[in-house]
């Protein structure tokens, strides 16, 4: 399986010849960012906000693949006010051969018990960490440590030329954590089995 990051909070999922796009942002909806302008086999939205429901910019392929994936949702909200001030937000779970990948959206509020125990101990978990718009680092944090994922992706942040000036840094997140326990790679990861040996995984924005 791989995991391609383009920046904020899209990922591209591949398996078997069939790709996922999650969130792709729409064209100029988050600066700094390049077009995203994408191939794929399904495209998944967690709401629809244009940073994350840019659906005109990925191409469905026209190549009949079967999906190795099985996906579900959460209905959650965007905020902590039970989506009064923004709406609701989907976490998106997506398993195949035994692993599970969690997409948690904009999420904005904790979940209940009985939602995290839906992805407790899941394989990847993408989680906003930027604040203001969603849960910030310390958020991300704690809710981190009560979904105990093999590690954790952060993603909805601001970088020196890209991201929303009023969303926090990734360093405010990443240090919470001792350096050992984060893995820093490319745009792109394979994941052949269970990740183990580091907490958070940073990927680099391919778009940025």
């Amino acid at each position: 399986m791989e995991i391609t990051y383009f920046g904020h909070s899209c990922f591209k999922i591949e398996k078997d010849g069939f790709s996922i796009i999650i969130d792709p942002y729409k064209t100029g909806s988050v600066p700094g960012y390049e077009p995203l302008k994408e191939k794929a086999n399904s495209v998944l939205s967690t709401h629809r906000h244009d940073d994350h429901f840019g659906l005109s910019e990925v191409r469905l392929s026209d190549t009949r693949i079967d999906t190795p994936f099985v996906v579900d949702m959460i209905e959650t909200y965007h905020d902590d006010k039970e989506g009064a001030l923004r709406g609701t937000d989907n976490v998106i779970i997506i398993e195949a051969d035994g692993m599970k990948i969690v997409h948690m959206g904009d999420i904005g509020c904790d979940l209940p018990d009985e939602d995290l125990e839906k992805i407790k101990g899941c394989d990847v978990l993408m989680i906003p960490v930027g604040g203001f718009f969603t849960i910030d680092a310390g958020q991300a944090f704690r809710m981190i440590g009560k979904i105990e994922p093999a590690t954790a992706i952060p993603m909805h942040y601001r970088g020196p030329s890209f991201g929303y000036d009023v969303i926090g840094t990734l360093e405010t997140f990443t240090d919470m954590f001792d350096e050992k326990d984060i893995l820093r790679t490319g745009s792109v990861i394979e994941l052949d089995s269970r990740p183990a040996g580091h907490k958070i995984t940073v990927m680099k924005p391919m778009k940025a």
